[in-house]
């Protein structure tokens, strides 16, 4: 028992050592390079103003108030883009880096940090410098390293640029599993069903330029019956859990002639997988700039860079939702059998691809030799059953996939200014808002966009995202200039909104692609309230942000309430609670809402009963392929599909009765022992956002578990609404600005500033999230000041 005890103590001196310094001075040999002291200034909620006298010492702050907050995240961010995880966890991750070192992005990292010009290369070393500077004041490495028993490595300027590809891979990589997925569905229907299944536009679409809903309609069902709907109501397969494609972010902006107080407001709530410590650090960076005038940058950082990602300088405001274009083709190689290095190109010649031998460290193992075969167009692939060789072409692999371009934000004055600043920029493509002082507003599309020639590479219509034959494919050849990409400054109707949805008129939409943009349905209730508000507020923007109503539902409970006649209530008595709850449900997906709970089990079960098998077989073709990765306006086929009563299983008689046979499933879908009455959406949406050793802790020890996660809070929300939210994923920040008034602010994160349990700020801020409350945009008043000074 007492060394129990013992280790205890020493445990907690340990993690207690690795604390940030908050208060004091520090000095050191890689401080005597600051032109003058750097202060660190902390709020009660650990948010960090860094104050300097330059911009790379500024940076130089940046680096260590995050190495010492968050040095683990940033350490797992350039590893996962690199695929050296093995090198840190082990044989664990060797499946992990297998599928991430092919791109070769340490490599990539390099070459592109040389590229940059001095200025951007000076910023990432000066802020290399504040990182390694930061983590050897700790008194203690970081805890996560001496549960791995390893020393942590030192921050290397390419590692920022790591980070903004490990960015690249949570936006756009899941794109080959929808390509994947469209080809496999290919395989298996005829073209006319093939079409029906994946429409490029339904009436849920709310592209800019009309304040309207559309009025977009599905075709009718083809004649071809579907050979899956057999007995497809006893299927195994279950989509009742909560979906596994989620897309969220939203972002929107309303000018100054639509707003309370005369200022343009940007809101931007971008949602993403959720874990302990949040994907961002929030920082207000200031300095004084060239021309005599102070700057002050506040927002969010990504970990492992120098820059406020999304935020306000006081005289613009700018945020970004996932745009879901394409930047990514598969190319089927067609091999030489005699030598799998061959591959046939366009005119019938071969062309021969190159084997580069990546070496992936293993901790606790020997070395393993990964031969990474490389083609012209990028790295291949093996996918499917059959072992097909793609090629991997991406706009990552390219040299304009990074730079600090987006630096030039800070100096920007206008929305015409930023918009430059946005197209420019190396990051995965976004979708970009920005609000200026002046009272305007503007979009466009942040990052590269491929050139493409529609002659050869059309990219619109079902056939558009399948892969390409290495004989007959062109691909994209060069990038748009800044002067072709889309763009709207001030329009018309005073609004932008953006909701991962496609944002532009079919006309003009083929200018990025669409490779799995959202439903619509999102970005039509996010327009609908907009101009429900001929004044908004800060508040009102909130309020938006937080709307749990669940629209897109409405139809589905009405059809469960028609099959829920008299007939089918007699000696049902579950089925009378059912139809009960659901009438007096009150349209919302908030924590207490049972009927929301149950009319999603019903449409899920529908959605079982009509595809259950085909994602079945499609699984059968590849991890994680399904008609959901292949279509993300699947809800819209299935409305046509109810509109007009088809596809009644076999083995059932009629529509009635196949509605009645899914709501019955539904509700055997409930954990036993709980009652209809009982089936909250809380109960069953309940928060699970954990430090990654979270699940590492062994099930007897749940209270150490507990310490590394936030509470198991119930929430509200879910996908097709404004607040997009599951138990792991959801917004990682709400933020609305209206600049120049940056104190009416609003913000909120889950999770707080710190990765270290013991710290008072490791979950401060979260309960705000939770509740959806109001707190303010810009930092407290300082409670804790560190300085940073010449030794």
């Amino acid at each position: 028992m007492l060394m129990i005890l013992v280790a205890g103590i020493a445990g907690w001196i340990t993690l207690r050592g690795s604390l940030a310094q908050l208060d004091g001075t520090h000095a050191s040999a890689a401080t005597s390079a600051l032109h003058a002291p750097v202060s660190i200034e902390r709020d009660n909620l650990g948010a960090p103003t860094i104050k300097g006298s330059t911009r790379g010492d500024v940076a130089f702050g940046t680096g260590f108030a995050q190495a010492q907050d968050r040095y683990f995240q940033m350490d797992l961010l350039r590893r996962v883009a690199a695929g050296e995880m093995s090198e840190l966890i082990g044989p664990a991750a060797l499946e992990l880096d297998r599928r991430n070192r092919p791109h070769r992005f340490r490599e990539r990292a390099r070459k592109a940090f040389d590229a940059l010009p001095a200025t951007q290369q000076g910023l990432i070393e000066r802020y290399t410098a504040g990182v390694n500077d930061g983590l050897a004041a700790l008194a203690s490495r970081p805890f996560e390293y001496w549960v791995l028993r390893t020393p942590p490595a030192p921050w290397r300027p390419e590692d920022t640029l790591l980070a903004v590809y490990a960015m690249y891979f949570d936006l756009q990589s899941d794109e080959v599993r929808h390509i994947l997925s469209r080809a496999a569905l290919r395989e298996r229907v005829p073209a006319d069903l093939y079409e029906f299944l994946l429409p490029a536009t339904s009436h849920w679409d709310a592209p800019f330029d009309t304040a309207t809903p559309s009025t977009e309609q599905q075709p009718s069902p083809p004649a071809t019956r579907p050979d899956w709907l057999r007995a497809s109501k006893d299927t195994k397969h279950s989509s009742t859990a909560i979906t596994d494609s989620m897309i969220g972010s939203n972002g929107w902006a309303v000018d100054a002639a639509h707003s309370a107080h005369g200022g343009a407001i940007l809101a931007s709530d971008m949602h993403l997988g959720l874990s302990l410590p949040n994907i961002w650090y929030r920082m207000s960076l200031t300095w004084p700039a060239a021309d005599g005038q102070p700057r002050r940058i506040t927002g969010v950082t990504l970990p492992g860079a120098p820059l406020v990602i999304a935020g306000s300088n006081e005289r613009i405001a700018w945020g970004f939702t996932n745009s879901y274009g394409r930047f990514i083709d598969l190319i089927v190689l067609q091999r030489n059998p005699a030598d799998p290095l061959e591959y046939r190109v366009a005119g019938g010649k071969w062309a021969r691809a190159t084997v580069v031998h990546e070496r992936i460290l293993v901790k606790g193992g020997a070395p393993l030799d990964l031969p990474v075969i490389d083609t012209q167009w990028g790295p291949q692939i093996i996918a499917g059953p059959d072992k097909t060789a793609y090629a991997l072409r991406w706009t990552a692999h390219d040299p304009e996939a990074v730079n600090l371009n987006l630096q030039q934000l800070e100096d920007a004055t206008n929305v015409a200014d930023a918009i430059h600043a946005a197209q420019i920029s190396g990051i995965p493509t976004q979708n970009f808002m920005v609000a200026d002082s002046r009272g305007e507003i503007g979009w466009t599309l942040a990052g590269p966009l491929p050139k493409r020639n529609a002659a050869t590479d059309p990219s619109t219509g079902p056939l558009s995202e399948l892969p390409f034959d290495s004989t007959m494919y062109r691909g994209w050849q060069a990038y748009l200039a800044p002067a072709a990409y889309p763009s709207r400054i001030s329009p018309p109707l005073g609004r932008l909104w953006s909701a991962n949805n496609r944002t532009l008129p079919l006309d003009q939409a083929a200018i990025a692609g669409d490779a799995g943009t959202d439903l619509g349905a999102r970005a039509a209730q996010i327009r609908d309230d907009l101009f429900a508000l001929p004044h908004a507020t800060e508040r009102d923007m909130l309020a938006i942000q937080t709307d749990d109503r669940a629209r897109w539902i409405e139809n589905w409970r009405g059809i469960a309430l028609s099959a829920l006649d008299a007939s089918a209530l007699k000696d049902h008595p579950q089925r009378a609670e059912f139809r009960r709850l659901i009438e007096t449900w009150n349209g919302r997906a908030d924590a207490d809402a049972t009927g929301y709970r149950l009319v999603r089990a019903f449409y899920f079960s529908i959605y079982d009963a009509w595809f259950g098998r085909l994602d079945a077989e499609l699984a059968a073709a590849g991890p994680q392929l399904s008609f959901r990765a292949a279509n993300s306006r699947y809800e819209a086929v299935m409305e046509t599909l109810a509109a007009h009563r088809a596809w009644v299983p076999d083995g059932v008689a009629d529509w009635h009765a196949f509605m009645l046979d899914r709501i019955d499933h539904a509700i055997a879908q409930l954990p036993p022992d709980t009652t209809l009455a009982d089936a909250s959406w809380g109960a069953r949406n309940r928060a699970v956002i954990e430090h990654p050793f979270a699940r590492l802790v062994p099930s007897w020890l749940p209270w150490v578990r507990g310490w590394l996660g936030a509470p198991h809070d119930a929430l509200p929300g879910d996908f097709n609404m404004p607040r997009v939210q599951t138990p792991s994923f959801g917004a990682s920040e709400r933020m609305i600005v209206s600049p120049g008034r940056e104190q009416d602010g609003i913000f909120e994160m889950p999770g707080g500033q710190s990765g270290n349990p013991l710290s008072p700020y490791f979950m401060a801020g979260h309960e705000a999230w939770v509740r959806g409350d109001a707190t303010s945009f810009m930092p407290g008043e300082t409670v804790h000041r560190l300085e940073l000074v010449r030794r």
